[in-house]
Formats: structure tokens, sequence, C-alpha cells
């Protein structure tokens, strides 16, 4: 017996657009049996949803997949990969059946889950569930952010910077945390351009939901402040995709400029495949042979072909373009419109889809006196208010750190609907200080989103020990190559009393250990700066500023034989020379136990002992320079070797080679003033100094040729260990 066609008399649809559906339904099925693995059961009962989305609702341009007037979609679902690739297939964003028949195998433009750069027409990688939805977020916050620089005056709805980012989230999603933090926070932040549909199919991996998942839903969403609707297709007893009904609740959702929007839409996972309909066998596994035969007899396929598009099907989806066209054309009238009105606002637009730093920008920044200590959490802040006025795309905040993380440039107003300022900080919604909440995790996805957006430069500021929060989100961005900024502050046991559940020990070569990631430690305030800069300069990938708590020395720049901060960029640069130029021993140290390499050195120097020290904040930048600059820097033939910081000693092995030696902290802190914490657990000059001599005399076969800590393993607190 055939299934009930979608109802979609109100949209219009023709008997073209059923077939198209269904055609939808057995490539997922057939793409997956191929392969013979993935997820087929969502994109079959989600044809008729993604279908709507692509060719009816949203705006874009398959011939130029990034058209500044498009709406944004996020696959949040990410496992149901085929449930955007059919339709970017279908739709003619340049994937081919041949592309949809090399699902999840190497080199292909299908893989896994949804990748950005690798697909044309995605627009994230939505691996780990609630990432999607969550960076989707940050798309919206950017959307307007970006219509606050570049059309403020326009009445809602006429800017051509308006536009929607709409979402398909699954139960997964919603059960990660990540989408209740990113989510609470958008209801507060009143995104009404943010579209979230809910496929309500009761259904993951280990079966149905109620076994772990059984709050209400809407009811959470509306707590959140958003707008709510649900749409059932199993309403009265028979399924039936109401089409119709969903269109009028994505139209309801687009009215509401003051809310989010969530609509959940009830569906069977499968339908209307025989023996996996509503059944949890269909959500990560092949259906077989007899499931996929019964699929095609009941929406009326042959059973004997496979991945079978009619050409009159594909001709017709594919006259997405012409239709996009005419709406493009609209749009266009519309921008040059307002590119006439606003040359000014114009060339910050050209500058920003260029992804270019206004000429003269680094004249802004910052210079430190020596002489004076200073916390490079707090040169980061002063460096982000000199910034303000000449690059208006960097904006940031923190996750309820702003004081101690100084994320707030001076004078800039908060990101927020006016009606939520506060005595401390006051805004409106094109403002620019970011307010994330005690919200780590939705953070990191949110500063992703708000990048991939594309005209904007976003930082977000904690703890470097609740990077762990938002690792997830850390990971991803640096997967995708997406050049965030995350402000990390008291990076070590210096921030002192609040203890080891605050200090960070092995935090630096846990993030270090992250590909694609760039992790800056500065020495001074100088190097603050210059970090900054180098950071901004970067186009590939996400850097993190780790930054003390505790003040610390600022160098004598370009005087008294200390090089300028000029290296920065380069990863790691000799900052005091040994006096006979060809040194004994080699210091390497990074941010605050920089200034005990140079005290060290002082010591080793009157001893005898040509000391060259180098400044290493950041190893990655180091690691991609070539090799002449790195040997000039780390000769080889000096085998002595001392690295100081206060972490464990994991990232240093290989650049301290056979004779190398490390001042590290292989254990947790404890709570204490930072100049005793130091104290106790040997982080000191004198530890330096008696470290340089001994790997000089392993560098000679006088010691055994390595005498690096072992790997840590003592629990307890660093003064009363387990």
């Amino acid at each position: 017996m055939n299934a009930k066609a979608p109802l979609a008399t109100t949209v219009g649809w023709s008997d073209l657009d059923l077939r198209a559906v269904d055609t939808v339904r057995v490539l997922a099925a057939d793409a997956v049996e191929k392969v013979g693995n993935g997820h087929p059961g969502t994109a079959i009962s989600l044809a008729p949803a993604a279908y709507l989305l692509y060719q009816t609702v949203m705006r874009h341009d398959p011939r130029d997949p990034h058209w500044l007037g498009r709406d944004r979609f996020v696959l949040s679902a990410g496992h149901s990969s085929l449930t955007q690739y059919i339709q970017l297939y279908l739709a003619g964003f340049g994937l081919e059946l041949e592309d949809l028949e090399a699902l999840r195998t190497w080199g292909s433009k299908t893989p896994g889950h949804p990748e950005y750069r690798h697909t044309a027409g995605v627009e994230i990688t939505t691996g780990p569930l609630g990432q999607g939805l969550a960076s989707a977020v940050g798309f919206a916050m950017a959307s307007r952010r970006e219509r606050g620089l570049l059309d403020p005056e326009a009445a809602p709805g006429t800017s051509p910077f308006d536009h929607h980012v709409y979402v398909i989230a699954s139960d997964g999603d919603l059960q990660e945390g990540v989408t209740s933090e990113a989510s609470s926070l958008a209801g507060t932040q009143e995104l009404g351009n943010l579209v979230v549909l809910w496929d309500d199919n009761h259904i993951s991996i280990e079966g149905d939901t109620q076994i772990a998942f059984t709050e209400n839903v809407l009811k959470r969403y509306e707590s959140y402040g958003w707008h709510v609707q649900y749409v059932d297709w199993t309403v009265g007893g028979e399924y039936r995709e109401d089409v119709d009904a969903l269109h009028a609740a994505i139209e309801a959702a687009k009215a509401v400029t003051d809310k989010p929007s969530f609509i959940g839409l009830r569906t069977l996972i499968a339908w209307p495949t025989p023996g996996k309909t509503d059944d949890h066998s269909s959500h990560g596994s092949k259906l077989g042979g007899d499931a996929i035969r019964g699929l095609k007899e009941i929406v009326g396929f042959d059973p004997e072909k496979t991945f079978d598009v009619a050409p009159e099907v594909i001709a017709h989806t594919r006259s997405l373009a012409d239709r996009a066209a005419t709406d493009r054309a609209a749009w266009q009238e519309g921008f040059d419109a307002w590119a006439a009105a606003n040359p000014g606002r114009k060339a910050l637009l050209d500058r920003l889809r260029a992804d270019a730093l206004p000429e003269g920008w680094a004249n802004a920044l910052p210079t430190f006196p020596a002489g004076k200590a200073v916390a490079t959490r707090a040169a980061s802040g002063d460096v982000l208010s000199a910034l303000a006025s000449v690059l208006p795309e960097l904006w940031g905040g923190s996750a309820d750190l702003a004081g101690s993380n100084n994320t707030t440039m001076k004078g800039e107003p908060s990101f927020l609907p006016a009606h939520r300022s506060s005595h401390e900080f006051a805004g409106d919604e094109y403002g620019r200080t970011l307010h994330f909440g005690i919200r780590e995790h939705a953070m990191g996805s949110i500063l992703s989103g708000i990048r991939l957006h594309g005209l904007t430069r976003p930082y977000g500021g904690t703890f470097f020990t609740f990077s762990d929060y938002m690792r997830g989100a850390v990971r991803l961005a640096a997967l995708m190559g997406v050049n965030v900024t995350y402000v990390w502050t008291h990076d070590s046991i210096g921030l002192g009393e609040d203890g080891p559940t605050h200090q960070p020990v092995e935090h630096l070569a846990a993030v270090r250990a992250i590909p694609g990631l760039a992790v800056v430690r500065p020495a001074d305030a100088n190097e603050t700066a210059a970090a900054w800069r180098a950071t901004l300069e970067r186009t590939d990938g996400p850097v993190a500023l780790v930054l003390t708590r505790q003040n610390v020395p600022t160098f004598p720049r370009g005087e008294d034989g200390y090089a300028t901060a000029d290296g920065v960029a380069k990863g790691a640069y000799v900052l005091l020379e040994a006096s006979s130029g060809t040194p004994d021993v080699i210091l390497l140290a990074t941010g605050s136990e920089v200034q005990l390499a140079v005290e060290a050195r002082t010591t080793l120097e009157a001893a005898g002992v040509a000391t060259r020290v180098v400044s290493a904040p950041c190893l990655e930048w180091f690691a991609e320079q070539d090799d002449a600059y790195r040997e000039s820097v780390l000769p080889s033939s000096v085998r002595a070797r001392v690295s100081v910081e206060a972490g464990i000693a994991l990232s240093w092995h290989k650049i301290l080679g056979d004779a190398g030696r490390a001042i590290s902290i292989e254990h947790y802190g404890a709570s204490a003033d930072y100049q005793t914490l130091y104290r106790e657990f040997g982080i000191t000059a004198e530890a330096v100094v008696a470290a340089a001599h001994e790997s000089i005399a392993a560098a000679h076969g006088a010691h055994a040729p390595s005498d690096l800590p072992a790997a840590p393993t003592q629990s307890g607190t660093g003064d009363l260990p387990a």
C-alpha cells in the first residue's frame, strides 16, 4: 500500500516536488546501503522538511554559495549528513550523483559529517552533537552585530543584511548541555533571526529516548524566552507529513522578531520504510535489502534500480537557481542603493569581506615602558581598548569574568537588548561587549559561529583552567581552521590562593596537543601587544592567548641586550644572547617564567657560563618557521638546554633532546600566595641555574643522557598529596 504523499497544497508543491521528496528517501537509503554504514533513518523521515527549507523557504543561490545576502543553514544533527547532501545535490550546489554514491569514502565530497571548506554549501563542521545549534547562536549574533556596523538605521526587514539562520536539531542535540547554555543566552539576546527545527522522533542509538530524555522540551525553550510551536505529523493516529502546517509554523517564526523560534516537529524515523519505521535500528545502520525494496515499492520506485533520479525531477529541483536569481536581483537593488548612500560603510564592508586589516592599524598598539611590572592580562586589556577605534570588527567578552580577564574595551557598549542593561554594563542590540554568562562551552561554540558568519573577529575569555569546559568547541575551531581568539587568563600556579582547582598545571600541554591551535603565552606586556598583532594578522586557525594574573616585569626592549618583541610572531626568539655569542646552554621559557630564565642567566654568566635566553611564547608558530630560522634560535650543536614553565614538561621533551632538563611542576598546585608556591615547588632562578649545570654535564657525557620528569601520577594538593 502506498504511503500518503506530503500535504503541501498551500505551499504549492507539484507532483514533481512530491516525487523529489520520495527521491530523497531512496537516495538516502541507497547511499548508506552502498557504503555499508551511516545514518539513513533521519534523512528519510526529514526529507519533506529539508526539501521545504531548501526549495521553498531559504533565500540562497546555488550558483554562489557565499552570496552575502543568503540565509544560513546549520545541520546540527550532523550524523544525518545526507539530509543536507541530498538537498545540495538536488539544488545544484555542486554535488552530483556520484558524490552521493561515494558517501563516507576516502577523498569524497560527502564525508560522514558535514565539513566546513570541504563541501560547497556547508557553513560549518557539525560533528559532536550540540555544536551546530550552539554555533548557530553565534551566527545569529554576528548577523545582528554586522547589521549594526553597516546599516543600523534601516527598519527591520528592510536591510540587505537582514536574513535568517535555520537549524535542524535532533533529540541528541538537545540532550547535550552546550545547547542548553547557548539556547539560554539566545533567549536573553532575543535573537529573532534564529529558527530551530527540532526533529522530535524519540529515537537515539540506544532506542526510545524515554529511558534518558523525558523533560518537556517545549516548556524548557519557553522558559529560555523562545517563541515555541509544535507540528505533529502523527496527530490523529495516522502519519501524515503536513508540510503546509510546518511551512505555516516557519512563517510564523519569521514574523517574530524579538525572540528566537523553536519548532518541534514530531516525526517517525525512517517513515515509511517497512520494518524500520520508528525503530532505532534505522538510526545508525544500513536498512538492508528487504527494507529498501519495501520502501521503494511503497513510494513507487523500481526496487531493482539504485540511485534512481528521474531527469525531470533533477531539472525541476535545479530550477531553484532561476528562482534564486529573481530573489537575488531584488536584493541586489537594495544593496546597490545602500552602497550608494553609504560609501564609507561600503568601504568597510569591502575590507571586511577581504579579511584585510586597515592600513596602519598596528600604530594604535600601545607600548609599555620598562621598569613597571604589569600582568599580561592587564596589558591585553589595554591592547583591546587601544584597538577599539581602528578595528570595528573586533569584539568579544567573557564568560562572566570580564573584570578578571580584562576583555572589556573601555567605553564600548554591551551587545544586548537595551532593556537588559545593568548598572555595570549598559548597551544596545548593536553593542560590542559580549556577556556569555558562566557558559564556557557555549562561548567557544558561539565564537566559531560568529567568525564563520564571515565579517567580524571575535574573542572570548575565561580562566585557563576552565578551557576544559570549552575544549570540544576549541577542537572543532581548530579542525575548521577558524581564526577566533581565546583569552585564557590566570594561567598557572601564579594565580595563588584559589588553589589547585583553579591552577592549570596540565593545561598548556593539553591544549598544545590540539592540532591547528596556536597557544601563545607572552612573557611581558610588550610581548602581549605583539601577540595580539600576530594573532590578528593571521587568518588560519584559532589562537589562545594564555595570560598571567600576577604582575611580571616589563623588559627594556631594544636596550641592554634585550631584543624587541618582534620575534613573537615567529613563536620563539633570542631575548638575550650569550656573552660569547656561542652559548654553552640555552634557557627556554614562556610567560611569567621568562623572568626566571633572565635572572638565572645573570648568575650563570657571572660564573663564566655563556647563556642564551630564548623566549618561546608559541611553540606552534616556532614550528612553522624554516629550518634556518629554527637553527639560528636553537642550534643543534648546543645540546645543553633547560625549559622553564610552570606546568608539566610534556610539551618540551622533543625540544630539550637527550641532554635537556626541565623546570616544571608535575603535580597539582596548592592554596597559597604565588611567591610561596613558586618557591615550594622549585620553580626558581636557583633551580634553573642548577638544571643548567646538570644539562651542560649531560651534554658532555658526565651524567645520564636524560633526566626529564616522569609522567605525572600524583593526586591530592601539592602541599598535602594524597
